[in-house]
């Protein structure tokens, strides 16, 4: 099997450094370009050296259209106005998308949908196994125990995040929904201040807390009468979340359309 050529998205970011080193210490998969937004101060330069995995001879660039004969695909952790118009870039190219944004809105969701039409889409709130896994027994936790239960989703992130909840906060959160067999949208109880009244049986409530930089770290936490259980997962490199993304990236290739998450890529969707 040849290996797989992927364009890194947002390469001047975090998690687009990230990326191009985890490429570059991976089997099986090549880096087949690094773009940008335009207005980027990093356009033209050396994707690798700025990477620090030293000169690879890839320049950050802002035209996708550019390098997509020469890609299989995109992995893309950007903001959500960038993934969206770079999901209906890589449908008309046909090129899968791997795509890690958080914070989408409703009728952003509605436009990657409709780009997975027509290509392999693989989206998640949070590409690592640990998150994952951890989702997967939220979701079991969740179906096990009723009611007398209340489940908080609790999140801590680096001073830098713009969106919350956290996407992976808001995976969890489904997780346990679909566990519960409940509509997380009409069930979610979002920050609490002031005089709120009892809590709601049923309800799943969020909280997060932001500063300094903090990787990543999630608390699913079921609290009963006189006993609670807490899941947790604590990140400590952000190369767990590009490992995974280019993990869904061998995977995506020569997948047939459709909107896929990182429980099909690590056979957790039954879980």
């Amino acid at each position: 099997m040849s290996d797989v050529r992927v364009i890194v998205a947002g390469a001047g970011g975090r998690m687009g450094k990230t990326l191009v080193k985890a490429i570059a210490e991976a089997k099986g998969v090549v880096l087949a370009g690094a773009i940008d937004a335009p207005t980027s101060p990093l356009i033209g330069r050396d994707s690798g050296e700025m990477s620090g995995v030293g000169p690879n001879g890839i320049p950050v660039t802002a035209d996708l259209g550019a390098l997509a004969d020469k890609a299989d695909g995109v992995i893309d952790f950007t903001i959500p106005a960038a993934s969206v118009a770079l999901a209906a870039k890589t449908a008309a190219a046909g090129l899968f998308h791997v795509i890690g944004t958080t914070g989408f809105s409703v009728a952003d969701e509605q436009a990657i949908a409709a780009a997975a039409q027509k290509i392999a889409i693989v989206k998640s709130g949070n590409m690592s196994l640990g998150v994952n896994l951890l989702a997967a027994l939220a979701k079991r936790v969740a179906a096990t125990l009723d009611e007398e239960f209340d489940i908080e989703i609790l999140e801590m992130h680096h001073n830098k995040k713009i969106d919350a909840p956290s996407g992976t906060a808001l995976l969890l959160g489904e997780a346990a929904a679909r566990g519960r067999g409940i509509d997380l949208a009409a069930r979610s109880e979002r920050g609490r201040d002031g005089h709120t009244g009892a809590r709601k049986p049923g309800d799943i409530g969020f909280a997060s807390l932001r500063g300094g930089t903090v990787v990543g770290e999630h608390w699913a936490i079921f609290a009963g009468p006189a006993e609670r259980i807490e899941l947790v997962h604590k990140a400590e490199d952000r190369m767990i979340f590009a490992r995974g993304a280019v993990k869904a990236a061998v995977w995506a290739k020569g997948r047939p359309a459709g909107l896929y998450a990182m429980m099909d890529v690590l056979g957790l969707k039954d879980f």
